[in-house]
């Protein structure tokens, strides 16, 4: 697996960055449990904090947090929150819709982020996390980052991509570059 390192290539501090994260390690289906409400597993519990780190570290810290209703999403944010820098400022917006999102839902979710937010991180589900990066990913994204998200994600990752001069609602194809795809060890 190619997954870049948490601490490089630097994350431009300007423009607008998204980040989108596969959820942690959740428990395996089980009936009658609905898939929805699959925990994560101590691993994941584990992999969640290491993420909460490993964005502070990165200076990736959101203004807004857009995250999936699933109880493992649920988790992974909260267990990565409380390793955040100035986490009491962050909005946290808990969608349904990012459940089954497709690339679509996640961008019209993220087109409406205010202005003010320069950091956008969306928690979600596999496939549609890596196919979004791979969709917005242009021509300057990084050549192992995007050859990652082609064919998906394992748990607790994320893609960081920026965009300089792009306000949210304009976010489309090929219209950021992929920087990296991280996964904390």
């Amino acid at each position: 697996m190619n997954v870049s390192s948490t601490h490089s290539p630097d994350v431009p501090r300007q423009g607008r960055r998204l980040v989108l994260l596969r959820h942690a390690k959740a428990e395996p289906a089980r009936d009658p449990l609905p898939d929805a409400d699959r925990p994560l597993a101590l691993k994941g519990r584990k992999q969640a904090g290491r993420v909460g780190m490993a964005l502070t570290a990165a200076h990736l810290v959101p203004d807004l947090a857009l995250v999936s209703s699933s109880l493992r999403t649920r988790q992974t944010w909260d267990l990565a929150a409380a390793h955040l820098a100035g986490r009491d400022a962050i909005t946290v917006d808990v969608r349904d819709e990012l459940y089954a999102a497709s690339i679509r839902d996640v961008l019209e979710l993220v087109r409406g982020a205010g202005s003010d937010a320069t950091t956008v991180l969306v928690v979600g589900h596999e496939p549609t996390m890596a196919a979004t990066a791979a969709y917005l990913a242009d021509r300057d994204s990084d050549d192992a980052a995007l050859a990652q998200v082609r064919v998906g994600v394992p748990t607790a990752t994320y893609s960081v991509l920026h965009a300089e001069d792009l306000p949210w609602s304009q976010w489309g194809k090929k219209s950021a570059t992929l920087l990296r795809v991280g996964r904390p060890s």
